[in-house]
C-alpha cells in the first residue's frame, strides 16, 4: 500500500552549503572506520547495517531539491549495498547508485568504513551511526554480546534531529568570519586523482603528558602547533603577514550547549601564525598556537560565529530567492572562505565502547575529503591509550607530514606510520 505522507526535515544551518559545492574534486564525503581484531564478515556486516538503518532516521534519508532549499526525505529504500573496498577514501557519493542514501559501508580486510555525506552529520554523528553497526556486527559474530544487550541501539547513542544552531541563535551576538586569504600549499599532484593517506598511531599517555606538562596546553592545541611549525619550516619563504599559516579548526559545540544532536553542530575557529622575524622555535610557534586558540575558545565567541550564519539565513530575502541564485551566492561566499585558511585539523574525540565490545575492536579513526584550496587535511581520533591522526593529500609531496610526526618524535612520542601507498608507486 503506498504511503500516502512521507516524513521530511530541513538541514540544518551548516549543511545547506554541502549540495551546492559537492562534486568529484570536493566530495565532502568523510570517512569514519572502525579496526577490528579479525577480518570483516561481509555477510553479518550487511546484515548488521539492514538491523541498525531503519533505526536511525537521521541517515534514513535522500536529499531532495526544493524552490528554495535542498530539503531531506525519509528514504524508506532496502540499506546500501556492502562492499570490499576497491578506491580511494572519501569519494563522492552518487545516490542514484546507491540506493538514495547519503552514506556507505565498505570494509577492507579487518577494517569497516563508513563514509558520509557532510550534510547529514558531522564526526560525532557519525561516529554514533557506525558504532551501533560495530555493536550489531559483533553482537551477530559473537552470540554471548547478544545475550548480554539484546539487538536495541546502546543507551549512549542519540537519535536527537533538532537543530541546535536554530535553538542556540542569539540575534544579540552575531560575528562573522576572516575571509583574508592566507598561505595555500601548492605542489605536484598525485596522479590518477590519487588520495594519499598517512595515519600516525600513538599512546594517548605520552601525547597528553607532552601537552600538558611540557607546553602547558591541550592535546589539540599541541597537534595543530606542530602543524604550523611544519608548515613554517617547509614554506618559510612564502608565509607572510598578507598570507599566513591558518588553520581551521572544527570546534563541537554540544558540550559548549548541552545538545544531543545528531545533526551538524560546529563552528570553525582559526589558529593564525605569521613572521615578524626571521626565525622561530617550536616553543615560540606553539605560544602563538596557543594564545590564538584560547583567545576564540570562548561559548561568547563560538556563539556569535554561528548566529552570524543564522542570521544569514534567517534574512527573508535569502529564504525568499529561488535555489538556483542562492546557490550562485552560497559558492561565492564559501570560496572566499575556504582561502581563507591553509588547511583543517579536526579531532572527533576519544571514541568509548560499551565493555564486552573493547575486547575485539583495536581502534576507531577518520579522514576528510580535500576542499577548494586545502588538499592537506588531518583527522584525530582516539580509542583508549591509542591515538590516531589521519592526513589526506592530494600532493605527491609528503615532507610536511613527516616534519609534523618528527616533531612529536623529538619530544618522546612514540610514533609508528601507516599509508595506503601511493607515494611509493
Amino acid at each position: 500500500m503506498k504511503r500516502e505522507f512521507i516524513n521530511w526535515e530541513k538541514l540544518d544551518n551548516t549543511a545547506n552549503i554541502f549540495p551546492v559545492i559537492a562534486g568529484d574534486k570536493m566530495t565532502n564525503t568523510f570517512r569514519i572506520c572502525t579496526i577490528l581484531k579479525e577480518e570483516v564478515n561481509p555477510e553479518l556486516l550487511q546484515e548488521a547495517l539492514d538491523i541498525v538503518l531503519p533505526k536511525f532516521p537521521g541517515f534514513n534519508l535522500r536529499l531532495r531539491t526544493g524552490v528554495f532549499w535542498y530539503y531531506f526525505e525519509e528514504n524508506g529504500k532496502k540499506a546500501p549495498k556492502v562492499y570490499e573496498e576497491y578506491s580511494y577514501p572519501c569519494r563522492l557519493i552518487r545516490p542514484n547508485r546507491n540506493r538514495s542514501y547519503l552514506f556507505s559501508v565498505s570494509y577492507y580486510k579487518n577494517r569497516i568504513n563508513l563514509e558520509a555525506f557532510h550534510a547529514l552529520t558531522d564526526g560525532m554523528g557519525g561516529v554514533g551511526f557506525l558504532r551501533e553497526i560495530t555493536y550489531q556486527y559483533l553482537r551477530l559474530r559473537y552470540p554471548d554480546l547478544r545475550e548480554k544487550y539484546g539487538d536495541g541501539l546502546s543507551d549512549e547513542t542519540s537519535l536527537d534531529r533538532e537543530d541546535s544552531f536554530l535553538k542556540n541563535y542569539r540575534r544579540d551576538n552575531v560575528g562573522g568570519y576572516k575571509t583574508k586569504r592566507a598561505y595555500i600549499i601548492k605542489g605536484e599532484k598525485l596522479p590518477f586523482n590519487g588520495f594519499g593517506t598517512m595515519v600516525g598511531i600513538l599512546p594517548v599517555h605520552e601525547i597528553k603528558d607532552i601537552s600538558k606538562h611540557k607546553y602547558k596546553t591541550s592535546i589539540n592545541t599541541y597537534i595543530v602547533g606542530c602543524y604550523i611549525y611544519a608548515a613554517y619550516l617547509n614554506y618559510r619563504g612564502n608565509i607572510t603577514k598578507d598570507k599566513p599559516i591558518r588553520v581551521a579548526v572544527p570546534v563541537n559545540l554540544r558540550p559548549f550547549f548541552g545538545s544531543n544532536t545528531t545533526k551538524n553542530f560546529f563552528v570553525m575557529i582559526s589558529a593564525e601564525f605569521y613572521p615578524k622575524k626571521n626565525d622561530y622555535t617550536f616553543e615560540e610557534i606553539m605560544e602563538i598556537t596557543k594564545e590564538s586558540i584560547d583567545s576564540q575558545k570562548t561559548k561568547e565567541n563560538l556563539e556569535s560565529i554561528f548566529s552570524y550564519n543564522v542570521s544569514n539565513q534567517d534574512l527573508f530575502v535569502a529564504r525568499a530567492v529561488p535555489l538556483p541564485l542562492k546557490n550562485m551566492a552560497m559558492k561565492f561566499v564559501y570560496t572566499r572562505a575556504a582561502l581563507a585558511n591553509t588547511t583543517t585539523i579536526t579531532n572527533i574525540g576519544n571514541v568509548k565502547v560499551l565493555p564486552g565490545y573493547d575486547e575485539y575492536i583495536k581502534g576507531f579513526y577518520c579522514l576528510l575529503p580535500f576542499s577548494k584550496g586545502q588538499e592537506l587535511k588531518a583527522a584525530v581520533t582516539s580509542y583508549g591509550d591509542t591515538m590516531f591522526i589521519g592526513f589526506s593529500t592530494g600532493y605527491v609531496d609528503n615532507s610536511l607530514e613527516k616534519e609534523f610526526f618528527r616533531q612529536m618524535s623529538k619530544d618522546g612520542i612514540k610514533v609508528s606510520i601507516e599509508t595506503n601507498g601511493v607515494f611509493y608507486r
